[in-house]
Parts: structure tokens; C-alpha cells; sequence
């Protein structure tokens, strides 16, 4: 068996990470902005089929679906415990964000979805979250219920063997934050290293003011 080195499962994300993007943004039209977002930021909202569905248990060991969070914006990111460095990196960048809202951080929930189930239980999430915000939520399941998760996502992951991993194997998977409506439906796809913190929040609270403007 061919040995999966970093080096080769951070390529491959890479290549993953650029063909969701692309599939994203052909499926709906950029939100780009003058002076709010730089014509380098894979933000896209549109018809694309990716919806927050899910049954999952949060960190607390409680059966939650998407309706636990309805009425809130979500945002939703895939990774796993051991994932050595795009996951600590994404989610520390992630309660800056939640940082940087404020109090319209109340109106959003941030998930964090293990691709990793057999590692990753409700105990292990919850002490994990807790080293990156206080609001974080960590969410798994069965085997078959993270897959239909990432299914409804469009996220990709894959098992890959590493005999120099913990527990000889690593999980390859794609780096985007999503962001969901309080509805349930898609609207923006973000990545941690396209725009700063700040930015992001600012896009955020952009979109809780216009939805409240219009209930």
C-alpha cells in the first residue's frame, strides 16, 4: 500500500478544496461587493444544491437535526480532533470571527462536523471546542449519518492510510466554512486564509441586518 505522506493529502485537499469551489460558484453568482469583499474571496450564493440537513448528537451526548438551529445563521465546518493543522487553524480562526461579531454572534451557530466519527465522540468534541470559543459546537454520529451529513454539504472527506498517524490513518478533507441561512439554505462559502477575521464578520452582520430588515 502506497503511504500517504502530508505532503500528498494536503495536495489533494487542495485539488478538492478548488473543484468544490468551482462547482459552488458556476452553480450561483458571486456576492462581490466593491470595498466590503476583494475579488479574491470565493464568497457565492445561488442555486447550488447544498443544504443543511443532518441528524447528528452535539458535544453535550444530545440527538440534535438542523432544526436545533433553525431561526439562526450556521456556520458549518468539517474536520476531525487530530487533524494536525488546517482544523486548529480554521477554528481558532473561526472564534475570532464569533469575536468579532459581537452581539450578533447570538444569532449564529457555529458547528464544527467530525468526518472522523469512530475517534471522535461526544466527549472528545467537547473537550476539543472548548480550546477554540465557548460557542462552538461539536456534532457526530454513526458512520452513516456524518456521510449523509457531508453528502448534503457536498464535502469532501476519504479515510487514508498513514502508518505514522495516530491510529495509522488520516482523514483527507475539504477546508470551506459554510454559510447557512436561518433557514436552512445555502448562501455563502468561506475559506480561513481568503479574507481576515474582520471580514468575514463584517459579511456576516451585512446579512443578519438585511434579513432582519426584511421580517
Amino acid at each position: 500500500m502506497t503511504k500517504i505522506t502530508p505532503t500528498h493529502s494536503r495536495l489533494r485537499i487542495v485539488l478538492w478544496t478548488a473543484a468544490i469551489a468551482a462547482t459552488v460558484a458556476l452553480a450561483g453568482f458571486a456576492m462581490m461587493r466593491p470595498g466590503h469583499i476583494p475579488s479574491h474571496q470565493p464568497v457565492y450564493r445561488g442555486d447550488a444544491d447544498i443544504r443543511s440537513e443532518f441528524t447528528l448528537i452535539n458535544h453535550d451526548g444530545q440527538p440534535v437535526t438542523q432544526e436545533a438551529y433553525k431561526g439562526r445563521w450556521q456556520l458549518v465546518f468539517f474536520g476531525f480532533t487530530h487533524c494536525p493543522d488546517i482544523c486548529p487553524t480554521t477554528l481558532a480562526y473561526m472564534g475570532s470571527v464569533l469575536d468579532q461579531l459581537g452581539s450578533d454572534a447570538s444569532q449564529v451557530a457555529p458547528l464544527f462536523v467530525t468526518v472522523d466519527p469512530e475517534r471522535d465522540t461526544p466527549e472528545v468534541l467537547e473537550d476539543y471546542v472548548a480550546n477554540f470559543h465557548p460557542q462552538l459546537i461539536g456534532l457526530t454520529g454513526n458512520k452513516a449519518q456524518v456521510a449523509a451529513t457531508a453528502e448534503a454539504f457536498k464535502v469532501y472527506h476519504e479515510r487514508l492510510s498513514n502508518e505514522d498517524a495516530p491510529d495509522g490513518y488520516i482523514m483527507a478533507h475539504a477546508g470551506h466554512i459554510y454559510l447557512m441561512a436561518p433557514d436552512g439554505r445555502f448562501d455563502a462559502v468561506f475559506l480561513e486564509s481568503a479574507q481576515p477575521a474582520e471580514e468575514m464578520a463584517e459579511q456576516i452582520s451585512m446579512r443578519i441586518a438585511k434579513d432582519k430588515r426584511t421580517q
